[in-house]
């Protein structure tokens, strides 16, 4: 996986022995006042959660621990696991001095900028259940909460911040807080989509109308971007998680569950788009730029691009993709398509050239050679990341998502 900043960390953490690996888990968890669970929580195909992963650490830490521990859920969970997971761990330790507590501590970081957001947060939030588990982990967050260490990316030269705001909240919040918010941003984005599609309609132009919107502090400009629709690992599996905890709760899901639904038609939104353009699709040549599903990753998880570009194939368009961090982890799991070392092959003579991944170096790139090399100067933007003046300018035919 790449994280900027997060190999050479490790490195030098090795080297100073700040950070040890090891296979043999028991002397560490017995050693340890607090174990922190950082484990993948996927989803199963009718929508519920797969705990098997966390419920094969609880069952490894049960049966080595022999005093009181603070298990820390780091993972972004359904509420009611760390419940579920305290009775566990007591029901199936055999040592009779064995205790848990229960916290949890859902990370908030950004792909692509993790290492920055765990050193410098804007907050940081803690479900306990007593004082104990709260002293703990006040002093574990200490230097972070005072921001009074020297940071391992900046040196001393670390930009001005507001110290991160600590909330406190039981489990079961914290739980819950985690998975609307993701959920929350989610709909900002299909929200944000459902404009586009109006705009193209009415003749707007959605950027001006989510900038606008966005300078009203009360609704923010984060996450008000009209595209191709979100991925990754996390707001797809916890926008549909959280609408599935509304039905089971008895809680109308209707907001949530039309934020999905106009995720999941981005992809044949901007198919039509493709197809529109092209009027056929067999046999044309199609270059990608941008496989992840977000810029700054190589994460390819349920990605917008990859949805797209599998949908192309079947069509019997010639996919020549290019991805600056990707292109191993596209390659690995989708050998069908061709892989191009650099922006300007994947472009030679593409009928059509898709922007799919708003990596800043692509409006860097020398656009009118990519217009000198292409069989059809047709650039379909499905990020709104380009400047259509400035792409008009240079002779191409531009289209995006809700801009004239």
């Amino acid at each position: 996986m790449f994280e900027s900043h997060l190999s050479d960390l490790i490195l030098r953490s090795l080297s100073s022995g700040a950070i040890t690996f090891t296979t043999d888990m028991a002397s560490p968890l017995r050693s340890s006042t607090a174990i922190f669970l950082c484990i993948g929580v996927p989803q199963l195909e009718n929508g519920d959660s797969d705990f098997a992963a966390l419920d094969s650490a609880a069952g490894q830490i049960a049966r080595v621990v022999d005093s009181s521990k603070l298990i820390v859920v780091r993972s972004t969970v359904p509420v009611r696991t760390g419940e579920q997971l305290k009775h566990l761990l007591h029901v199936t330790a055999p040592h009779p001095l064995a205790r848990f507590k229960v916290a949890a501590n859902p990370q908030f970081l950004h792909e692509g900028e993790a290492i920055d957001g765990f050193l410098h947060p804007s907050r940081i939030l803690l479900g306990v259940e007593d004082a104990e588990s709260e002293s703990t982990l006040l002093e574990i967050y200490s230097p972070i909460l005072q921001q009074d260490f020297q940071c391992p990316i900046h040196n001393r030269n670390c930009p001005s911040r507001t110290p991160p705001q600590l909330l406190l909240t039981t489990v079961k919040s914290t739980e819950l807080i985690k998975q609307a918010s993701n959920s929350y941003l989610a709909m900002k984005i299909s929200y944000a989509n459902v404009l586009a599609d109006l705009c193209e309609r009415l003749g707007g132009d959605v950027q001006e109308v989510t900038h606008a919107m966005g300078l009203d502090r009360r609704i923010n400009s984060s996450f008000l971007q009209a595209g191709i629709g979100f991925g990754g690992d996390r707001l797809p599996k916890d926008l549909r998680a959280f609408c599935k905890l509304l039905r089971t709760e008895g809680v109308d899901s209707g907001i949530p569950q039309a934020s999905e639904n106009a995720n999941l038609q981005r992809i044949d939104s901007f198919f039509q788009k493709i197809q529109s353009s092209l009027w056929v699709l067999k046999g044309k040549k199609l270059g990608l730029l941008g496989l992840s599903h977000k810029p700054n990753t190589n994460d390819i998880r349920s990605s917008p691009a990859i949805k797209l570009a599998r949908r192309l194939s079947t069509a019997g368009a010639r996919i020549a993709a290019f991805d600056p961090q990707a292109l191993s982890d596209a390659r690995a799991s989708f050998p069908e398509f061709n892989y191009c070392p650099d922006p300007y092959v994947a472009a030679d003579r593409a009928d059509a050239l898709l922007l799919l991944t708003e990596w800043e170096e692509f409006r860097r790139l020398d656009w009118q050679r990519i217009r000198n090399l292409m069989a059809r100067p047709l650039i379909l933007d499905g990020r709104n990341f380009l400047s259509p003046a400035q792409m008009k300018s240079l002779g191409f035919e531009y289209i995006s998502v809700g801009r004239p």
